[in-house]
């Protein structure tokens, strides 16, 4: 096939991408326009002309448009969004214009591009739509989000996602494109950028630094590998049914408080000499005045992706951290580059009349 990929410079579209290069015969374009989180480091190079790259921003629609008719995609993996939660609070109209607006023109050159297509290849067209288990809101103590969830945002980046969801399924409604949707659970692993919460605590760490904890640190997210995921998007992309929608998720709730602990506990072993001062790295840990509107607990239901696509994670939670502190120890160089002097670990997402404050 030839696959167009949205945001194939970011964490889970560079994993998407190495994917597709390494273990496909796919040729990809990858479409991104590179903002601060972006970065085609995370490429690797290759050689056999299977690999594209244009930077383009999907709230570009003429520009969009363009690149439909040149590449001539059979399928579109959309991946293009803003997507941290505390930026959202302080930069709310980003989100709704790369999000929602930017899924809406995508979603118009896809739909104008694929009206034009001869019947064979209308039927093998797909588009999936990559969104996030933050849709569904605040889970509660107990139960799961399955594909039936009502949605019920919290912040400014989920209530984003949530509108650029319900677009893809009104074009599938309304239009007849090929649609289908996934909703993951949190996403860690290599590249990614050290704005969330694992790889800042690894840098911070490494670095002797305060490891903030929000709040209590009790609030529950349910942890996917981000390769782990790359794999469930290429499986939906070439076995899911059209406007379907499949969670993806790997049945590992932690608290970000035993995260935090259990980086700790890694870099004991692969780092032990320390920033001068630091005893032991937990000792670094700090509760900081929690995140507005913060949700306390996601957690996936993904028996219907295992189910009916046969799709499970290979990495369980401890096998799979252990993986990406490492990683992030033997990659220094990508961690020093990505930052662009665009984000130095400052807390973010608090009101302006509000400084952050230590709890206990």
């Amino acid at each position: 096939m030839r696959i167009m990929v949205t945001g194939g410079a970011g964490f889970i579209g560079s994993a998407v991408v190495r994917f597709l290069l390494k273990q496909t015969s796919h040729v990809v374009l990858n479409i991104d326009a590179l903002t601060y989180a972006g970065s085609l480091a995370s490429i690797p190079p290759v050689a056999d002309g299977r690999y594209l790259f244009r930077r383009t921003d999907i709230r570009d629609k003429d520009g969009l448009e363009q690149l439909f008719e040149s590449f001539r995609p059979e399928a579109v993996l959309h991946l293009a969004a803003e997507t941290h939660v505390d930026r959202s609070i302080d930069s709310p109209g980003d989100f709704i214009t790369t999000n929602v607006v930017g899924t809406c023109n995508l979603l118009e050159a896809a739909r104008h591009y694929w009206n034009c297509l001869p019947a064979t290849a209308r039927d093998r067209f797909r588009f999936l739509h990559i969104s996030t288990d933050e849709v569904f809101g605040d889970l509660g103590a107990r139960g799961y989000f399955t594909e039936k969830t009502a949605y019920a945002p919290s912040s400014p980046y989920s209530a984003s996602k949530a509108g650029s969801d319900h677009l893809v399924r009104a074009w599938y409604r309304t239009y007849g494109l090929p649609t289908l949707i996934t909703n993951c659970s949190n996403n860690y692993g290599p590249y990614q950028f050290p704005e969330k919460l694992i790889p800042l605590t690894i840098l911070n760490a490494l670095a002797g630094k305060p490891l903030r904890v929000y709040g209590n640190g009790c609030q529950v997210r349910d942890w996917l590998y981000v390769e782990d995921h790359a794999r469930a998007l290429y499986r939906v992309l070439t076995h899911g049914r059209v406007g379907e929608t499949y969670n993806i998720g790997a049945a590992c709730e932690r608290k970000n408080i035993d995260v935090v602990k259990a980086i700790c506990d890694i870099l004991e072993t692969l780092a032990p000499h320390k920033p001068a001062g630091v005893g032991r790295y937990e000792n670094l840990l700090c509760f900081v005045q929690d995140r507005p509107g913060h949700d306390r607990r996601y957690a996936i239901d993904a028996r219907k992706i295992a189910r009916e696509l046969g799709w499970e994670p290979q990495e369980n939670f401890e096998s799979g951290l252990y993986k990406t502190v490492a990683w992030y120890l033997d990659n220094s160089d990508w961690h020093h580059s990505v930052g662009h002097g665009s984000y130095f670990g400052e807390r973010l997402g608090l009101p302006q009349d509000s400084a952050v404050q230590e709890v206990h």
